[in-house]
């Protein structure tokens, strides 16, 4: 009996050498890590050019965000690809081009200012430019007693003028730098604004002589046929692109 305990003792000492030696031959297993995956957080800032430049691309707060060298400026892709044709914007039709005209089903134009060749009787040459302030039509006189109609927005009370003048230059999405004059009662306008669907002078503009007075184009059709402007002569995007392809540098306006 002693011997067989002596026996079993002495085996399970050999067992215990046994696995002491190969725990220290075989490798360690690595303990498993669990790494949390920063969640991204919820950005209110709304999509488009604003999500953009501050959208969140940030891990949530808790999780250190890794540093990736400084931020760089990546330039958008042009509107118009290289080569390949620009859109025209003209008046095709009801749908008109964002850019030339505020999507507002709420505010329209008369129908009545729309443009429309008309009988008009006149003593002055074809070529020329009326302006019938009162009625708030211009006018593009043809041959054979007709002329081309177009509804304008004209000076609002104290702002009205009349004269002669022959336009002077044409610009196509022309600039704008408000005269002293207006920047003096309106010192929160800026000092200048680049051409574009934003700019108050609209898609064409025509310089009537040396006055700070032009005929041009606005993306409001709401305000046409209304007493609005600080003396220039307002015209739908959509019209003053039509007149300004029909008249050139020289053209006599009369305004009345």
């Amino acid at each position: 009996m002693r011997r067989r305990f002596i026996h079993h003792a002495t085996l399970a000492a050999s067992a215990l050498v046994a696995t002491s030696a190969a725990a220290q031959q075989a490798p360690a297993t690595p303990p498993m890590v669990v790494v949390a995956q920063p969640q991204r957080m919820q950005s209110n800032l709304g999509g488009g050019f604003i999500e953009f430049l501050f959208g969140d691309d940030r891990p949530a707060y808790g999780a250190p965000p890794r540093y990736a060298g400084p931020a760089q400026y990546v330039a958008p892709p042009p509107a118009y690809p290289e080569g390949q044709p620009q859109p025209l914007y003209v008046n095709t039709g009801p749908q008109v081009d964002p850019m030339l005209e505020a999507q507002r089903p709420d505010l329209k134009m008369d129908p009545r200012f729309e443009p429309r060749e008309v009988e008009y009787r006149t003593t002055e040459p074809a070529g020329t430019i009326v302006v019938d302030t009162p009625q708030h039509f211009l006018y593009l006189v043809e041959e054979n007693g007709r002329a081309m109609r177009y509804g304008i927005g004209v000076g609002r009370p104290g702002f009205a003028w009349s004269g002669e003048h022959r336009i002077s230059a044409k610009k196509e999405w022309p600039d704008w730098v408000p005269p002293e004059e207006m920047l003096q009662r309106q010192p929160y306008l800026p000092h200048f604004m680049p051409g574009g669907p934003n700019n108050p002078l609209g898609a064409r503009a025509m310089y009537l002589g040396s006055t700070l007075y032009r005929i041009h184009g606005s993306n409001e059709p709401w305000t046409i046929g209304k007493n609005v402007s600080s003396g220039c002569i307002r015209m739908r995007n959509t019209d003053v692109i039509d007149l300004y392809g029909r008249v050139k540098v020289g053209t006599k306006v009369v305004v009345m």
